[in-house]
């Protein structure tokens, strides 16, 4: 019973961590390059499987999946301080603060890696389609307000002036200016007022902008064709989320782009478009749309294979340019999450799914493969 008191503190720093972790996702996720709706699906599909997964992300399917996260974050505050308290009770909030990129960075990698890839969720979609670090951010961002556990745990003790409250005051308004901080940010990019773009090749920057959303724009009209048109309901399921996360990654490139630059994005030409990578002729589509249903699964795998290695070639391309650092940071998603569709596509689950989205987050192993 001795224990008690840290149970109970536990409990409601995790309410309190994972309610700032999701502000902090919801806020921050376009800053990155990340549609938060689609990202709120993908993790809704750990517990809801397939029926999660749709072209536009639905409220109660977003719901979930911040429901999950909640759980998830709240699940590992109780580890920290309720399984672990006789020991990180003792801590000083500063030496908290020390561990809170330690045990984000454990705890992301315990889910990335394997409690949901291989037990007890057995879902690859998650660790295939996001990188580490999204899940590294985030388990982070609940973290860092494990120090304020010294003040739920004694409040007593809060009035005072000694060394630990002169820091937790200083902790939480940080963590208060950089939720206020990133709530305006949220608020004013969709008005136009995004931070000026900031790298060193401005015409790279653009024609990557306008090719990659030129080819979402294509690969959005091939999965919404396997959506409706495939034989195989999990194939259907992954092609509604393509087309869920390519939308989702074309309102950003608009959005970037009517705050960064002054003229409007213009489309690609004829010319353009035979040269960009992985990009389908008209015959191709039509192919693809007349396919007889029991060719059309092995054709559009075959399609939409082709086309993601194309995307994948081109944000390589982005990443090891001198682009906006933002840019550079979603073209690396971008990446890993288009050579993840191609593994579960191939139907990689389990164990090879996990070294698939190592060596995807590492490497550009479809073009390396060729």
């Amino acid at each position: 019973m001795s224990d008690w008191p840290n149970w109970r503190v536990a409990i409601l720093l995790g309410l309190i961590s994972s309610s700032y972790s999701t502000l902090i996702s919801q806020l921050t996720a376009a800053r990155l390059g990340r549609d938060a709706a689609v990202d709120w699906m993908s993790v809704a599909a750990i517990p809801a499987r397939d029926w999660a997964l749709q072209a536009e992300p639905s409220w109660s399917a977003v719901a979930i999946g911040v429901a999950f996260h909640q759980w998830a974050d709240f699940s590992w505050a109780l580890v920290f301080f309720g399984l672990l308290g006789r020991w990180t009770s003792r801590l000083a909030p500063g030496s908290i603060a020390l561990l809170a990129l330690p045990w984000a960075m454990l705890t992301s990698a315990l889910e990335w890696l394997f409690l949901v890839p291989v037990f007890p969720f057995a879902q690859p979609v998650f660790t295939l389609q996001q990188p580490y670090w999204i899940g590294l951010l985030v388990h982070l961002s609940s973290a860092i307000v494990y120090p304020l556990f010294y003040w739920l745990r004694w409040p007593s003790e809060g009035a005072g002036s000694d060394k630990r409250n002169t820091f937790l005051k200083s902790w939480f308004g940080g963590l208060l200016i950089a939720l206020a901080a990133i709530g305006i940010a949220a608020f004013v990019s969709p008005r136009g007022f995004e931070i000026p773009w900031l790298g060193r090749d401005k015409l790279a920057d653009q024609t990557y902008m306008r090719h990659m959303r030129t080819h979402h724009q294509q690969g959005i009209e091939l999965a919404s064709i396997a959506a409706q048109r495939a034989m195989d309901p999990h194939l259907r399921a992954l092609a509604r989320l393509m087309a869920a996360s390519q939308a989702g990654e074309n309102r950003i490139f608009e959005s970037w782009w009517q705050s960064w630059f002054k003229e409007p994005m213009a489309l690609c030409s004829a010319a353009e478009r035979a040269e960009m990578p992985g990009l389908l002729t008209a015959e191709q589509v039509r192919g693809l749309r007349q396919a007889q249903p029991a060719s059309f699964d092995e054709l559009f795998v075959q399609l939409m294979t082709f086309h993601h290695a194309g995307a994948v070639a081109m944000a390589d391309k982005e990443l090891q340019g001198n682009g906006d650092l933002r840019l550079r940071v979603m073209a690396h998603a971008i990446r890993h999450e288009q050579q993840g569709e191609i593994a579960l596509m191939e139907g990689t689950s389990g164990l090879p799914a996990v070294r698939q989205a190592i060596q995807n987050m590492l490497a550009d192993n479809v073009n390396s493969k060729r």
